[in-house]
């Protein structure tokens, strides 16, 4: 029964523009976009006036495709994610504070 728990759940690595990474951290394969981006906010160095406030402020990549707030892990999950006790990475592209109030983001 432990190992179906597993199989419903992701294990995912956020690699910062820095190179350094938050996690890796499971999530459940119904966790949204959103509440991943929510969770890389949550775990974001504080004091940074410059820093992400809001999940807008946020983009995950992976497998070279910029994910979307209304996916869930499960619509992520790729071939290649498959490989046992691995974990998927997912980069993290924050906006800059110069450049909140455009679009093109």
């Amino acid at each position: 029964m432990a190992s179906r728990a597993v199989q419903d759940q992701l294990k995912i690595k956020f690699r910062l523009a820095d190179g350094s990474d938050i996690g890796p951290k499971l999530f459940p394969m119904a966790t949204s976009v959103t509440a991943l981006k929510e969770s890389v906010l949550a775990e974001l160095p504080k004091g940074n006036d410059d820093g992400p406030k809001t999940t807008k402020d946020v983009k995950l990549i992976c497998s070279g495709r910029i994910l979307k707030n209304h996916q869930t892990v499960a619509d992520c999950q790729s071939r290649l994610c498959g490989v046992p006790g691995g974990a998927t990475t997912m980069h993290v592209i924050i906006r800059p504070a110069s450049a909140r109030g455009m679009d093109f983001f």
